[in-house]
């Protein structure tokens, strides 16, 4: 291992003089030689963190021209006896060392550190393992990747906002001069890549297209048979557990579930942003989930009568009726997923704002909405209706997603959550109280056991008709949804 420059030697680095080439396929396999090394002098320096390591290749000048994480799951392979290949997506870069100690110093380096027992990622903490299988199985699938670019509100406002917005894709001032370059783009969850797409139609340099479920190998077909493997590269894996060789311009991504928090993707896609470069851009920018209550007799009675299955005294000679009240409740806990007319809705929307830009992952983990509603008709409140709005906030325009039920609808639809009793209200009462979103953790501590939790948030409603003082309230499990659309 060589001697690290004294105004760069930092405790619990080490660093190696490293010769480095970057290579392709098409290089590996053409007729001609390969292009030649860089052969400035460069160090390599690493930082070991735990079970991985960060991996910086330097110029003399402190300039860096390589950079990525090593880890288990690192693809990357001996070459020889001094090299060693390290491949992210399409690309691969091969370091050359001094010498063959040298490379073992390193090779020995990255073995303490995957022997160091396994911890768990941010995604791994808060995500059961069965949940993330069943979740990444489905979006596996061509054909649910099908039903979300089919959703034409949803594909067509992307494609705008990307395309009317193409100076922020295209052209990004260079930090040390007045030249412009295309802008590096972050494809969180990529699914079949189409963003990605969109993103170098507007012009951008280079996308990097994170996804973890099986479909990555289907959005890399796309990718190759549209010739644009020099611009979008696919990085199976999740964006918590993956590594960028750079920081990114862009960020964009289709993180949104029903009522805007299921699935827990939004907290995906605010750490992504640890790549993003001060002042980039997200795509979305922020979001705002509305709610408002609403009056609809025939939704209770039919939700309350799905229970009536348990009140037969006689199945097959088994009296069911004692399961009545849990299957009341369990029925009662389930958001309902459909659509509505606007005219069921009591009074003006209360809306809550989620700014991706400055929010942290924490302040997703419990999202308390307060609301007071001034009635604009009596009638009885049979619940909250809830939907969500997306801006993209660009250079040039201003691009809004909305799954509103005064709008298209779209594959989110809108969902409600009944109360468990309903309130009545006269017209210009005032309806106050609470929606409380607490995420599922991935464990909690019960005496000596870990106990797994779901991907997704419970919901916990109080609400209040200030003038007489009835209460009424629902704690619902998002996680399991009644899906009420034809």
């Amino acid at each position: 291992m060589a001697t690290a420059p004294a105004a760069a030697r930092v405790p619990a680095r080490l660093y190696y003089r490293v010769q480095l080439r970057f290579v392709t396929e098409e290089q590996l396999f053409a007729a001609g030689p390969l292009s030649p090394p860089n052969l400035k002098p460069l160090w390599l320096e690493v930082h070991p963190a735990g079970e991985e390591a960060d991996a910086t290749v330097t110029d003399a000048d402190g300039v860096c021209v390589f950079k990525c994480l090593l880890n288990r799951d690192t693809e990357c392979c001996r070459v020889g006896k001094e090299s060693i290949l390290i491949t992210l997506g399409c690309n691969s870069a091969l370091l050359k060392f001094e010498s063959h100690a040298e490379f073992s110093s390193f090779s020995n380096t990255l073995k303490r550190c995957w022997s160091k027992k396994k911890e768990y990622s941010v995604f791994s903490q808060r995500t059961e393992e069965a949940s993330a299988a069943q979740y990444f199985q489905f979006y596996g699938c061509i054909s649910q990747q099908q039903n979300m670019m089919q959703d034409f509100v949803r594909t067509a406002t992307y494609h705008r906002a990307i395309l009317q917005n193409h100076v922020d894709f295209r052209d990004k001032p260079l930090a040390t001069t007045i030249l412009l370059s295309a802008s590096i783009v972050l494809d969180v969850g990529c699914g079949s890549g189409i963003l990605s797409f969109f993103a170098v139609q507007a012009g951008a340099k280079r996308v990097y297209a994170v996804e973890a479920s099986s479909v990555a190998q289907y959005a890399e077909m796309l990718v190759k048979n549209n010739h644009l493997s020099d611009k979008i590269i696919v990085l199976p894996g999740k964006i918590e557990e993956i590594s960028l060789p750079e920081a990114v311009d862009v960020i964009i991504s289709e993180p949104m579930g029903y009522m805007l928090f299921n699935e827990r993707m939004l907290e995906s896609y605010l750490h992504s942003k640890k790549w993003l470069k001060t002042n980039g851009m997200m795509f979305p920018t922020f979001s705002d989930i509305h709610l408002a209550p609403f009056s609809d007799e025939q939704l209770y009675m039919e939700h309350y009568s799905r229970a009536n299955f348990w009140y037969q005294q006689c199945f097959y000679g088994v009296n069911l009726s004692s399961l009545r009240s849990a299957a009341v409740d369990e029925y009662f806990r389930q958001p309902i997923v459909d659509t509505f007319d606007i005219r069921i809705l009591m009074a003006r929307s209360v809306k809550y704002t989620v700014n991706f830009m400055d929010a942290e992952e924490a302040d997703l983990h419990r999202v308390e909405i307060p609301f007071v509603f001034q009635m604009a008709q009596s009638g009885l409140i049979h619940g909250l209706a809830f939907w969500f709005d997306v801006a993209f906030v660009g250079s040039l325009v201003t691009v809004w997603l909305s799954t509103a039920p005064t709008e298209p609808l779209t594959h989110w639809y809108q969902v409600r959550c009944l109360l468990q009793t309903p309130l009545f209200a006269k017209e210009g009462e005032t309806l106050s109280g609470k929606v409380l979103f607490v995420a599922n953790k991935r464990f909690c501590f019960c005496s000596v056991l870990f106990l797994p939790y779901r991907q997704s948030y419970d919901i916990q409603i109080t609400a209040l008709i200030n003038q007489t003082g009835f209460r009424s309230g629902n704690i619902l499990d998002l996680k399991n949804p009644f899906f009420r659309f034809a």
